[in-house]
């Protein structure tokens, strides 16, 4: 039996533009699905005029164990998040933060989806912020790298790429990646 996928009708476009202002964002969680896992750390980073203005990062405690897989992968232990925050109050903080900004990120549709259920479950907000995916960018404008992985487009740039999957790591490097790129086209493309 195929599973039904979740109907978020609220959820913002995809645009295909490179603004200016803009917010970054990035989630790390306790698995791939929205509909069965949940957000572990969420942090963004606001630019306003290409220019970094202000940072939100939190861990949040979760419900359950943190998966083995996703502790070697993130980094993030059980005991790291042991006294962490309520989901509630940084979803709200964090929603504060991102306002009705462009959200910015790397196959971002994956950290929409569980912002979007998240917020929807817990605090009855229908996140409906546009956004832009700096992996279809990275096709685009770079289709000669070998894979289009975040720390693969970062390495190309020469970004230093050590402590990515942690999200506040994530937001900074795909902030640059994005910057770059955003560059790139408006030279005139590849």
């Amino acid at each position: 039996m195929q599973r039904k996928k979740p109907i978020r009708e609220f959820k913002g476009q995809q645009l295909s533009t490179f603004p200016s202002d803009f917010t970054v964002v990035d989630i790390e969680s306790t698995g791939i699905s929205a509909d069965s896992a949940e957000i572990l750390e969420v942090s963004a980073l606001r630019f306003r005029g290409d220019k970094f203005e202000a940072a939100f990062s939190s861990l949040i405690k979760p419900s359950a164990p943190i998966p083995y897989f996703i502790s070697q992968l993130t980094g993030i232990t059980d005991e790291m998040v042991a006294d962490a925050p309520a989901r509630k109050g940084v979803l709200r903080d964090f929603k504060d933060f991102l306002k009705g900004d462009v959200i910015i990120g790397h196959n971002v549709n994956f950290d929409v989806n569980f912002l979007y259920d998240e917020l929807l479950r817990y605090l009855g907000y229908p996140m409906s912020n546009d956004f832009v995916d700096v992996l279809k960018l990275s096709r685009t404008y770079l289709p000669d790298l070998i894979n289009h992985k975040q720390v693969t487009v970062a390495e190309h740039f020469g970004l230093d790429t050590s402590g990515a999957h942690r999200a506040l790591k994530d937001t900074e490097i795909c902030a640059e990646n994005y910057l770059r790129i955003k560059a790139i086209a408006l030279r005139g493309g590849i």
